[in-house]
């Protein structure tokens, strides 16, 4: 099976070794970040640093100033944590090796968007907003994805790329000392807490024939029981279609404009893939689609392995069905199950591996992934 790891550019700029290290595991494709969220990101093996603190949502190259030229809405350039074109240099480094350069491109994630534009983040039932989650059924945040997919995603030196959470982006965020645990919530309730009701979500609510102020308040009282430790979410009632068919429509929207807007800017053969998953109430980096949809839209996507047949069961052969497989042990993944894992989901339908994440991964770690990677090979 074709594989690929993700890595950050700061993994690979001004690490002579790290280019061939990555080849010499047996990939054959590096997905490398574009554009990328704030994290504070362990590089195990770089010989001049080994946190990299990135304070914010960035993208990892110069943004090009006349696309963005009077826009209040615009992609923040990286600080010293991926100086100048940190991307281009990583990319250069990584061909260089014969490896394939695919592009990581994350969208509807964005701290410092929300910070200073408040107006563009989601609104919960309870007119909590969320910063970090940028609202896409706003006419300006959609804009600004939009062409933000197709200026990180089409960087020289990529082959392709991969769009990460484009679609709803809701409650669900490894915040800065986040303390939300204190009462568990399941999908139904991090679902209900993630409906945004910004003016543009209210109108699009009464578009699809349902108050927004009915709606708010039966997600309120559905979310009553859970509060009180006394059961899990109850429903809508008549109001649970009109919101999902809302949002469903609106990240469907999304999903298209950013993909033609890709191939629209990119060469013949530019591969798009996107991070999905089948379940429509599903928000965050892997956003919710409809399979048969996205498949017919793009070239593939990234799914985890569970997710994985949802869509095999739509695709074309040519179709990318990419497993995404955890291979830092550190961080709950399994390195040597690899063979096992990918076998697996090979079963289920995927015809490639993405492996999460090169860069954040152990020595040991990365022993394991190429005795892996060898293993499926001769398979």
């Amino acid at each position: 099976m074709r594989a690929a790891a993700f890595v950050y550019p700061w993994d690979v700029d001004g690490d002579p070794a790290a280019p061939a290290l990555l080849a010499g595991l047996g990939l054959a494709q590096v997905t490398l970040a574009a554009a990328y969220h704030s994290t504070r990101a362990l590089t195990p093996r770089h010989p001049a640093h080994r946190i990299v603190t990135a304070e914010y949502a960035a993208v990892l190259y110069p943004p090009d100033e006349d696309r963005w030229a009077g826009r209040p809405l615009r992609p923040y350039p990286a600080g010293d944590w991926a100086p100048g074109d940190s991307f281009g240099r990583a990319a250069e480094a990584l061909g260089a090796t014969g490896v394939d350069v695919h592009s990581w491109v994350v969208l509807a994630h964005n701290s410092r968007l929300g910070a200073e534009h408040p107006e563009t983040s989601v609104v919960n039932a309870y007119g909590d907003r969320y910063p970090w989650a940028p609202c896409i059924a706003r006419p300006d945040v959609r804009a600004l994805l939009v062409d933000l997919a197709a200026e990180a995603a089409v960087r020289p030196g990529a082959t392709g790329t991969e769009l990460e959470s484009c679609g709803w982006y809701g409650l669900a965020h490894l915040h800065a000392h986040d303390k939300t645990g204190g009462v568990a919530l399941g999908e139904r309730e991090q679902y209900l807490m993630s409906l945004c009701f910004c003016p543009s979500c209210r109108e699009g609510y009464g578009e699809e024939g349902a108050d927004p102020d009915e709606l708010a308040a039966a997600v309120r009282g559905a979310l009553e029981p859970v509060w009180a430790g006394a059961g899990p979410a109850g429903g809508l009632a008549t109001l649970e279609a009109p919101a999902l068919a809302w949002r469903a429509r609106t990240a469907r929207t999304l999903q298209e404009a950013a993909v033609n807007a890709v191939r629209a800017a990119a060469p013949p053969g530019f591969r798009i893939l996107l991070h999905a998953d089948p379940d429509p109430y599903r928000c965050g980096a892997d956003a919710g689609t409809d399979p048969a949809h996205v498949i017919g839209l793009a070239d593939g996507v990234v799914a985890r392995p569970p997710r994985v047949a949802d869509f095999a069961a739509h695709a074309r052969p040519d179709t990318v069905l990419a497993a995404n497989l955890s291979v830092v042990a550190g961080m709950g993944g399994a390195p040597d199950r690899l063979a096992e894992d990918a076998e697996r989901a090979r079963d289920a339908g995927a015809t490639e591996l993405r492996l999460y994440h090169a860069g954040l991964a152990s020595d040991e770690d990365l022993t394991a992934v190429g005795a892996a990677l060898r293993k499926l090979g001769q398979g």
